[in-house]
């Protein structure tokens, strides 16, 4: 197996060895305002500046930054304009939300992260996956609209879409994920969730705010929140680096609305993207069961071509080295599907103004390791 292959494989399976390790906000901390959207899933409206992603060791000198230098486009009049993004929370000026969790869920967070071990020589048992990526870095960053689904995931399995950028040498990965995600030992549901990962110097990293590191900036989408809006059948994001500070924001794009830039990873916890990653990529991926059974990819189905039968990637773009915004098939890329009996992906849907790929399957017991 080559080494882009490997890497490739390892960003899909470490947030899985991460699996209990929860997002939370300081339970010592009292907040301005609590959102509580759903039993078990509660916000608190915690001061920016006393957030618990700037506890991490690199970032002691740390100045957070508000905005990104530049703006991402919006999206505008692609579909019926009466329907609109409404967000449940909007914590006071000065504070953002960070999702509540007890002491328990923190305590597994650090253990995980103490017994982990990178696998980077080796397969990632279990793990399945099925998209597309490219190698022709440096890039500053990537961006696509994706389908969400809805799908049954068994306790122990796990099922996403995500694009991500990332960097190898010398046995060493930095890397940052994104996108959604069905992982009942996570989140404690079997809801679609929006999620981060992240991993950089000295091997250290996790989900969100699970430990120090990301920076929640938006007042009223943090990073981690259960995605169930009446209309919102796409997720579209962007992990883009900043031009002026090197730092690498997420910015949730939503049709008819202004863009949302959620927050970022300080440049402080990366040695190998500081000036851009070698790797992008989009596409999804499974977990399967401790028993084996790999779980359904993307809408459960294989894929058609028929974006209203199938899961998606469209408008799928990084930046190149001049931070210059091009279609991901403007560079030599990859097509990965490591499980062709129980997931599919089909490229022949290009269109003239961007690129689009169908994906997913059923999963099943035969899928291989």
């Amino acid at each position: 197996m080559s080494t882009g292959v490997r890497i490739a494989l390892v960003m899909n399976l470490l947030p899985f060895l991460f699996s209990p390790a929860l997002i939370r906000s300081d339970p010592n901390m009292v907040p301005l305002r609590t959102f509580k959207i759903r039993e078990n899933v509660t916000y608190d409206c915690i001061n920016i500046y006393k957030q618990p992603g700037l506890e991490h060791p690199l970032l002691q000198n740390h100045k957070i930054q508000m905005k990104p230098s530049f703006a991402r486009h919006e999206l505008k009049n692609q579909t019926d304009n009466t329907k609109t993004y409404k967000n449940k929370m909007g914590c006071p000026h000065g504070t953002v939300p960070i999702l509540r969790n007890s002491k328990e869920y923190i305590t597994n967070a650090q253990l995980f992260a103490e017994k982990y071990v990178y696998p980077l020589s080796g397969d990632s048992p279990g793990t399945h996956i099925a998209g597309v990526k490219s190698q022709n870095g440096p890039y500053h960053g990537v961006e696509a609209s994706f389908s969400i689904h809805n799908i049954n995931i068994e306790r122990d399995q796990a099922s996403y879409a995500q694009l991500y950028v990332g960097s190898g040498l010398n046995n060493k990965v930095n890397f940052i994920q994104a996108g959604w995600m069905i992982n009942p030992s996570l989140f404690g549901d079997g809801d679609v969730w929006s999620y981060g990962f992240w991993k950089g110097e000295n091997g250290k990293g996790c989900y969100n705010t699970a430990c120090p590191g990301f920076v929640q900036v938006s007042q009223e989408v943090p990073i981690a929140q259960p995605l169930d809006q009446p209309h919102e059948h796409l997720l579209h994001y962007s992990i883009h680096q900043d031009k002026q500070t090197g730092n690498w924001w997420i910015t949730k794009l939503i049709l008819n609305a202004p863009n949302i830039d959620v927050g970022y990873w300080p440049k402080e916890l990366f040695n190998l993207i500081g000036t851009g990653a070698n790797m992008v990529g989009v596409g999804g991926a499974v977990q399967a069961s401790h028993q084996g059974s790999s779980p359904p990819m993307g809408n459960g189905k294989f894929p058609t071509g028929d974006r209203k039968e199938s899961a998606m990637f469209a408008n799928i773009e990084v930046l190149n080295s001049n931070y210059e915004q091009r279609r991901i098939d403007s560079f030599p890329m990859e097509k990965l599907l490591d499980s062709p009996k129980c997931y599919g992906i089909r490229t022949d849907k290009v269109k003239l103004l961007d690129f689009t790929f169908n994906y997913g399957g059923p999963g099943g017991n035969s899928c291989g390791v």
